[in-house]
């Protein structure tokens, strides 16, 4: 999967948690996510990817 598509949906996903249009975490962080939608992914190919992106996102902000 393309990284800056990824990274592109997952600062839309914090804008609709009303966050700023800057992301809230570092690099190290985002590939932390990103490692997290490509297990989810894997896991359930048939997964729409905003529905695992915004589950990964609801998990970072809620932990």
């Amino acid at each position: 999967m393309d990284k800056k598509l990824i990274q592109k949906m997952v600062q839309k996903c914090f804008v609709q948690y009303r966050h700023d249009e800057s992301l809230p975490f570092n690099q190290a962080e985002f590939e932390e996510i990103y490692k997290k939608i490509i297990g989810m992914k894997a896991e359930d190919p048939a997964a729409d990817l905003h529905d695992i992106i915004n589950d990964a996102v609801y998990e970072f902000l809620a932990t």
